[in-house]
C-alpha cells in the first residue's frame, strides 16, 4: 500500500501568511492526476514546526477529504513529547489517514531505550500504521537498526522512512525487521541506490515539482529496469541538488511557483531564497523539461 512516489507535500500560505485550503485542494488533486502514489501533508516539508496546532489538523482533514480514499494518506504525527504525539495520531486516525509519519523525538535526545518507549506507547494508543522517520541531521537522535528491529514486532509498527543518506541501512534493517518491513528513501537524490537494496519509494521533496518524473522513476525501479530508471535520475538529479542549496522546503516552494502552482511563501525563521539559488533552480527546471 505504501511504496512508489510520496511527495512531502508543502503546505500553501496566501500572501498574508495564512493557510491556503484552496490551493492545498488543487494541489492534492493535481498530484494524483500527475501519477503521486501517495501524499504525506505535515511533514518538515510542509512546515510544522511553525504551524499551530489547529493548523496541523486542519491541514491533514482536508488533505484526507480531497484525497477522497483515492490514494493513501500518511499524515505527519510526530513531536518529542509522546503524550503529543498520542494526541496527533489519534486525531490522524480520526479522521481518516491511513498511517502516520512519526519522527524520532528531537532535541530532548532519548536513548534507544527511550525511542523504543515512546514507539510502544504510541502503537499502543491507536491501531493507526506508524511509519517511524529517522532522520538524524534534525533531531539528533538516530535509531539503530537493532532498536528498530525490536519496534517493528509491535503490529501496528510497519515501517521507516530512512534519511540518514546511509544506504547500508537498508540492507541492515532487511535483516533486523524483515524483507516485508516497508522502507520508504527520505532522500532524493539517493533514492535509486535506496531502492536497488530493497526500498519501495521515497517520501520526496522534488516531487512537490516534478510528481510525474519522481512517480516515474519510481515505477521504472519497482519493476527492476534500474537503466530506465537512471535515465530520469540524470534528469533529476539538477533538480534533487538546486532545491536543497537552501533549505528544501523554501526550495520547492519557489520552484513550484515558478510552475504556477503556489505561492513561493514561507513562515520564519525561513525566509526566501537568494538570487543565486533562484538561478540553481530555473536551470534545474530547464534540465528536467518543466519549464
Amino acid at each position: 500500500m505504501f511504496k512508489g512516489s510520496l511527495p512531502a507535500l508543502v503546505t500553501p500560505f496566501t500572501p498574508d501568511g495564512e493557510l491556503d485550503l484552496d490551493t492545498l485542494k488543487k494541489l492534492v488533486d493535481w498530484h494524483i492526476d500527475q501519477g503521486s502514489h501517495g501524499l504525506v501533508p505535515v511533514g518538515t516539508t510542509g512546515e510544522s514546526p511553525t504551524l499551530t496546532h489547529d493548523e496541523h489538523r486542519l491541514v491533514i482533514e482536508e488533505v484526507v477529504r480531497a484525497v477522497d480514499g483515492r490514494i493513501p494518506v500518511i499524515a505527519g504525527a510526530g513531536s518529542n513529547s509522546t503524550r503529543e504525539g498520542i494526541g496527533l495520531i489519534r486525531h490522524a486516525a480520526e479522521v481518516g489517514a491511513d498511517a502516520a509519519l512519526v519522527v524520532t523525538p528531537y532535541y530532548n535526545k532519548p536513548t534507544q531505550a527511550g525511542l523504543i518507549a515512546h514507539y510502544a506507547a504510541l502503537a499502543e494508543a491507536s491501531d493507526l500504521p506508524i511509519i517511524i522517520y529517522n532522520i538524524p541531521g534534525r533531531s539528533v537522535v538516530d535509531m539503530t537498526p537493532e532498536t528498530m528491529g525490536e519496534l517493528a514486532r509491535l503490529p501496528t509498527i510497519i515501517g521507516v522512512k530512512d534519511a540518514t543518506g546511509k544506504l547500508e541501512r537498508v540492507s541492515q534493517q532487511r535483516i533486523a525487521c524483515g524483507a516485508d518491513f516497508v522502507q520508504l528513501s527520505g532522500e532524493d537524490a539517493t533514492a535509486l541506490g535506496f531502492n536497488a537494496h530493497g526500498g519501495v519509494g521515497c517520501i520526496s521533496v522534488t516531487a512537490n515539482v516534478a510528481p510525474r518524473l519522481c512517480a516515474e522513476f519510481q515505477q521504472a525501479t519497482l519493476a527492476g529496469d534500474y537503466a530506465r530508471a537512471l535515465q530520469y535520475q540524470d534528469r533529476l538529479m539538477p533538480l534533487h541538488v538546486a532545491i536543497f542549496v537552501e533549505p528544501g522546503l523554501v526550495g520547492a516552494k519557489y520552484a513550484m511557483s515558478r510552475l504556477g502552482l503556489c505561492d513561493e511563501r514561507v513562515r520564519l525563521p525561513l525566509v526566501p531564497l537568494t538570487e543565486p539559488t533562484r538561478r540553481l533552480i530555473d536551470a534545474a527546471l530547464e534540465h528536467a523539461g518543466l519549464i
